[in-house]
């Protein structure tokens, strides 16, 4: 068996020689910018299609874009038969068959054959027991009313000798169950592809002074090695590979790149290689670059990132870049006000359903075509919804505060078709500030439901 990094958490996967071979596209992500055009690759990769017309599957871990590139996938010969989990929720099955493909949902936990002598085990991070996310999220909301997460998948590879597992963007406090289980039932692994950075809004979009995001990015970024450091422990692997965490934020996102506490790979894998037994061999790949698990030896070695050259790209380059957002005309406070009422009625069949209350007020506060401020306040207690003036946020004793561009709030009131309210916050595409202790599951599963 053989991996290939191509870029964050795309990796070729193949098995066999010559004739026999098989190969495996996993996340493929190498075109374009991601999450409305926020995240953007460095180093660029250079993708030509033609490379994968060889491909026999694609295997997609879950629905956030850089896993799932639209970009990349449209430009992919549409006869690759593309393996995902059989979701409850079907978003990336339509996403994925409406670009063309043919999807096959394999269930969790069952060993697949694929082609020759190459298996998949695709596994739900949460183990499909909906009260390992609710313990974790501090919720003590009931299985039937959130039911089971399933936001991410893990998948083993194995050829009958040699075992390969990626855990893709599963955080280790929800998929150490699934991790343990696959340990227990594989035995030795050889290969383990595990991620290493926490890629959120916090801090960088908070509402913190510029020392206290610093100290929380530290904390962020120490935070998820450890994790990552625990997933090597539990697996034992021969070798094991960071990946999946290289992107940078650019257009005027690029200003936040410094307080994200997600560290450069070589910074990780030198941390790795500090706090982790000798016993199990890491390896860092540039883009293009190989393990041989045969021989256990990688076609290059690798080439550390040159900072200079790369501040030099976000300055020059990156920092020019357009959300697509920002092609648009600016709406008026009306046009948008318009759509409110609507958004909070479905914002508040969800929390009926789940049985949801609280005091925390959200707060919406964007410019209008005029410059003029727009603040619209939206109870969590059925008490309505109010266009306020910000002299007013002053009462609240606990809310979260969204700041957005108009345009982009005009887009996600439109619905999830045209943006979803997870990737804006994913993008970096709103800042936050709040009162209180306003960290709740509930306001963020009902808020995904505030459109139009």
């Amino acid at each position: 068996m053989k991996i290939t990094q191509l870029n964050s958490a795309s990796v070729l996967i193949e098995d066999g020689i010559e004739d026999s071979k098989v190969k495996i596209l996993c996340d493929p992500w190498l075109e374009g910018e991601e999450y409305m055009g926020s995240w953007a690759m460095y180093p660029p990769y250079d993708f030509k299609p033609e490379n994968f017309a060889d491909v026999d599957f694609i295997y997609v871990s879950h629905i956030h874009s850089d896993h799932s590139s639209a970009k990349t996938l449209s430009r992919l010969n549409k006869k690759i038969p593309v393996l995902i989990h059989n979701f409850p929720e079907k978003f990336l099955k339509n996403k994925i068959e409406g670009l063309g493909f043919k999807t096959i949902e394999l269930e969790h936990g069952i060993r697949i054959p694929l082609k020759n002598n190459l298996y998949v085990n695709i596994m739900a991070a949460d183990n499909c027991d909906p009260n390992i996310c609710g313990k974790l999220m501090g919720c003590g909301l009931a299985e039937i009313k959130f039911k089971t997460t399933q936001i991410d998948t893990m998948a083993v590879f194995d050829n009958g000798q040699q075992v390969i597992v990626n855990t893709n963007d599963c955080p280790f406090d929800i998929a150490k169950n699934t991790a343990s289980l696959i340990k227990s039932t594989y035995g030795n692994i050889d290969v383990l592809l595990v991620g290493y950075v926490a890629a959120s809004s916090w801090p960088h979009c908070y509402n913190l002074s510029d020392d206290d995001k610093k100290e929380q990015a530290i904390k962020k970024q120490f935070s998820k090695l450890e994790t990552t450091k625990k997933y090597i422990e539990l697996f034992q692997p021969k070798f094991y590979i960071p990946f999946a965490g290289r992107y940078t934020l650019c257009g005027k996102n690029t200003k936040l790149n410094q307080f994200r506490g997600e560290p450069e790979l070589e910074d990780a894998f030198e941390w790795l290689i500090s706090h982790t037994s000798s016993k199990y061999r890491g390896v860092i790949l540039n883009n293009d670059c190989w393990l041989d698990i045969d021989i256990g030896k990688t076609n290059k070695n690798y080439t550390i990132i040159d900072k200079a050259h790369k501040k030099k790209y976000l300055e020059e380059i990156l920092i020019n870049k357009k959300f697509p957002y920002e092609q648009d005309i600016m709406p008026t406070a009306s046009e948008i006000f318009s759509l409110i009422p609507k958004a909070y009625e479905n914002f508040e069949k969800i929390r009926h359903k789940i049985g949801w209350v609280s005091n925390t007020t959200i707060i919406l506060k964007t410019i209008d075509v005029n410059n003029e401020d727009l603040i619209i306040a939206i109870s969590c207690n059925g008490k309505g919804i109010s266009k306020i003036h910000r002299n007013e946020i002053k009462k609240y004793e606990s809310y979260m505060m969204m700041s957005l561009d108009i345009r982009l709030l005009k887009w996600l009131l439109s619905g999830p078709r045209k943006a979803h309210w997870s990737n804006a916050d994913l993008g970096s595409h709103i800042l936050y500030d709040r009162m209180g202790s306003v960290y709740k599951r509930g306001l963020f599963y009902c808020w995904n439901y505030f459109y139009a």
